[in-house]
């Protein structure tokens, strides 16, 4: 039988993971400090959920919910950079790329860190599921 939540969350980091490369390397993107620290913690995702995807590890939860839960605060802090302009004092970024600036602004909401938060909320959301399962 198929594991539904950890199929969900190992297909949700493959695409946050594609969509950070895709917008670096094809779109030339330069990720500033914050955008590094939020791949940190999710390309591990793909191979550990990978892993127990190919398992059946419903226990993985246990080392998946910290990396992401820390994804969902560093890249909604990102994101709250980027849209309150006061917060901009307080920025992660001294050197290079500004962690307030917006690379994409679609519906004049969605920017990349919105991505972000959005991907590791999902991925939280599936692993307390599978907690819940247990």
């Amino acid at each position: 039988m198929v594991n539904k939540p950890l199929l969900l969350a190992w297909i949700t980091s493959i695409i946050a993971m594609l969509g950070s490369l895709f917008f670096s390397e094809r779109m030339g993107f330069i990720p500033c400090t914050l955008c590094w620290y939020q791949r940190i913690l999710m390309y591990p995702l793909v191979i550990f959920l990978g892993i127990a995807f190919y398992q059946n590890d419903g226990k993985i939860y246990k080392y998946i919910l910290p990396l992401s839960v820390i994804g969902m605060l560093v890249s909604s802090y990102h994101y709250a950079l980027q849209k309150i302009p006061s917060l901009s004092e307080f920025s992660a970024c001294t050197n290079g790329v500004p962690c307030s600036g917006q690379y994409i602004n679609w519906f004049g909401f969605v920017t990349i860190p919105f991505l972000a938060f959005i991907a590791f909320t999902f991925i939280t959301g599936m692993m307390l599921v599978q907690w819940k399962r247990n």
